[in-house]
C-alpha cells in the first residue's frame, strides 16, 4: 500500500471508529441529563464528513475502506458500557472521549511525519485538518473535567 492510500486508511479508520464511538456513548446517555451531549451531536457530524471524503480519495487509489473490525466495536463498546456504569458524569465522559481521540490524534500525526514529503498534498491536508479538529475537540471536552 502507497503512503497516500495508508493515510487515508488511517484518517478512515480515526473518523469511522470516532463516529462509532460517539454514537453508541450518545445511546447509553440518551435518557440522561448531560450537557455534553451537543458536542458529541455535533463531533458526529464532523467525523461523517471526514468518513466521506477519505472515502472519496480512497477511491482514486482502488482502496476499498475498512470499517473497524467487529471485535474492535465489541472492546470500544464494552468499555463505554463500564465507564457509563461506573460513572456517567460529564467530565468522567469527557475524559473517556479525549483518551481515545488523543490515541487518533498520535496515530495520524505520527503518519503526517513520516509521509511529508512523499505523500499527496490533498492527503496531507485532510490529514492535518482532521488532527486540528480533533485537538479542537479535545478544547472542547476539557471544559467538561
Amino acid at each position: 500500500m502507497n503512503e497516500n492510500a495508508e493515510l487515508l486508511t488511517h484518517i478512515y479508520e480515526t473518523a469511522e471508529m470516532g463516529s462509532y464511538t460517539v454514537t453508541t456513548l450518545l445511546t447509553k446517555i440518551k435518557k440522561k441529563e448531560n450537557k455534553i451531549k451537543y458536542i458529541l451531536e455535533e463531533e458526529i457530524k464532523e467525523y461523517e464528513k471526514y468518513i466521506k471524503e477519505s472515502e472519496k480519495l480512497l477511491s482514486r487509489y482502488d482502496v476499498e475502506p475498512k470499517k473497524s473490525s467487529l471485535m474492535t466495536k465489541i472492546s470500544s463498546n464494552m468499555g463505554i458500557m463500564m465507564e457509563t456504569i461506573m460513572d456517567n458524569s460529564d467530565a468522567a465522559l469527557a475524559q473517556m472521549l479525549v483518551e481515545g481521540i488523543t490515541m487518533g490524534i498520535n496515530v495520524i500525526t505520527a503518519k503526517v511525519s513520516s509521509y511529508k514529503k512523499t505523500a499527496d498534498r490533498k492527503v496531507l491536508k485532510l490529514a492535518k485538518k482532521i488532527v486540528k479538529f480533533q485537538e479542537d475537540e479535545v478544547e472542547k471536552l476539557k471544559t467538561f473535567m
